[in-house]
């Protein structure tokens, strides 16, 4: 895989972060020129990603979220984000709309389904205990890139 740009960070696991992992997105995606309605669909994904780490992936623990944007050849973007948290037992269960492992916390169960609208491939890998990683893509309009 060519890969013509690409940004790694790792940050605590706190909420306050998730605008941080939605202002990365933005400022990597400038040199795209991505139509406000592509940043705003991706500006989303990230939060919900992020958020799915935070507080789903550490339940109140400490830990950290990584994150990786790359830009590929044809304008995609390729996005990662990954946590050392507690895993997901069930991800075909996790990944049903409506579907949350925090019901007391009044979650929607919706982010996977956002994520999985608003890009063109979405990849969850699991493992019990060990985290979770989560892959993303989604192709830009306009011009492809020469």
């Amino acid at each position: 895989m060519k890969v013509l740009n690409e940004f790694k960070c790792v940050f605590p696991a706190q909420s306050a972060n998730e605008g941080l992992a939605r202002a990365a997105l933005s400022a990597f995606l400038i040199p795209a020129d991505p139509t406000a309605q592509e940043l705003a669909d991706l500006r989303t994904v990230i939060s919900e990603a992020v958020t799915n780490a935070i507080v789903h992936g550490y339940r109140g623990s400490e830990g950290n979220v990584s994150l990786c944007l790359r830009m590929l050849p044809e304008r995609v973007i390729y996005i990662r984000v990954s946590d050392k948290g507690c895993g997901i037992p069930d991800v075909a269960r996790a990944m049903e709309p409506l579907y949350t492992s925090a019901p007391e916390e009044e979650r929607a169960g919706l982010g996977f389904a956002i994520m999985q609208t608003f890009t063109d491939s979405l990849h969850v890998r699991s493992s019990e205990g060990a985290g979770t990683v989560l892959t993303m893509r989604r192709r830009l309009g306009g011009q492809p890139d020469d």
